[in-house]
């Protein structure tokens, strides 16, 4: 005998009852037992939801892919050209005084 949404509604909110007052009758939060009792009747009134096949595997690689997967090439890092500043902690401390900046820039 099918379940009406009157008497599925009536045993969710005994049930968030029980689960609130279970948990020493919490005010303001009647809301979150009533949306956990919900989620509880969903997983009683669908029991094999969860173990629907996984549409990934399937086809246990029957159908190839669209485009050739290629493999991954890992990439030389050539790191930054000598002599520029980066973030990698090779910057200067301290501001340089205008004489230092202009010995610097003759250098480069």
């Amino acid at each position: 005998m099918p379940m009406t949404e009157k008497d599925r509604e009536r045993r969710i909110r005994a049930r968030a009852t029980g689960l609130w007052r279970a948990d020493g009758s919490p005010k303001g939060r009647q809301a979150e037992f009533l949306e956990r009792a919900r989620e509880l009747q969903a997983i009683e009134d669908n029991p094999t939801a969860g173990q629907s096949p996984n549409p990934m595997t399937q086809h246990h690689g029957e159908i190839p892919p669209a485009e050739p997967v290629e493999e991954a090439e890992i990439e030389q890092n050539l790191g930054e050209f000598p002599g520029e500043f980066s973030d990698q902690g090779d910057r200067l401390q301290t501001p340089m005084t205008k004489k230092q900046a202009r010995l610097a820039r003759r250098e480069t």
